[in-house]
């Protein structure tokens, strides 16, 4: 990752938005759910007790991601992203090759907008922001921006596995302000992350953690009080 910059812009009103993708603006949902519409579209024969350990496991699957890929190549690559996921389904209970197919063909099925995001997301755009969604992640997203409601707002989408870097190496959010049209004085980056997202900090992104919460609400409303706070404290001392 490349320094800081030697010298920092004059922040000044925010005119742009970054935000991550997962556990920013959607939810992952549940791995019952999960393993539900993985059965659904493979019927296999589960006991109480197996359920119950499959769905535990599941809920925790990723967070050995970094152990297997410490470099993140699982976010460059579907093949690479594939690979990752079943070598972490090997580590749990037994799960036949023809149900790990379907659970990572659902993966992304559960993956719905928190319940503030199309409003906080409306707020920003009838304000005059740009807003870019930005993501760590192997495989095409778009379909979820549709489905969830997430397409119309976002001016900008950058993922790493079609940009060829990840969080928080510093050029995915060049890239973001590159498209955006926009200095990094300029911008706010949203996320969930103290590892990835403040990689935007460090080339003089204003960066805000919101950390990753259950429930249908994630406490956006923070990003539009913020920028409004912001923007009308520039406006004030005129």
């Amino acid at each position: 990752m490349s320094n800081a910059p030697a010298s920092w812009g004059t922040p000044g009103p925010i005119r742009g938005v970054i935000f991550d993708l997962h556990s920013t603006l959607v939810d992952q949902g549940s791995a019952e759910e999960w393993l539900d519409l993985s059965l659904a579209r493979n019927p296999h024969p589960l006991d109480d007790a197996e359920r119950a350990e499959l769905v535990a496991f599941l809920d925790r699957i990723w967070e050995n991601a970094r152990v297997h890929d410490p470099d993140s190549a699982r976010d460059l690559s579907a093949e690479a992203h594939r690979d990752v996921f079943h070598r972490l389904l090997d580590e749990g209970p037994g799960v036949d090759a023809s149900l790990g197919d379907a659970l990572y063909a659902s993966l992304l099925d559960t993956w719905h907008a928190y319940d503030d995001t199309a409003v906080v997301l409306a707020d920003l755009q009838s304000a005059g922001i740009r807003i870019a969604v930005l993501s760590n992640v192997g495989v095409p997203v778009q379909h979820v921006l549709d489905r969830e409601g997430i397409s119309p707002y976002a001016d900008v989408t950058v993922l790493s596995w079609q940009v060829g870097t990840v969080k928080p190496e510093p050029q995915i959010f060049e890239r973001a302000l590159t498209e955006l049209g926009l200095h990094a004085d300029e911008v706010l980056m949203v996320g969930d992350s103290g590892k990835d997202d403040v990689g935007a900090a460090h080339i003089g992104i204003r960066t805000l953690i919101l950390p990753r919460t259950a429930g249908r609400l994630h406490g956006l409303a923070a990003v539009t009080a913020l920028v409004r706070g912001v923007n009308e404290g520039y406006r004030d001392v005129r």
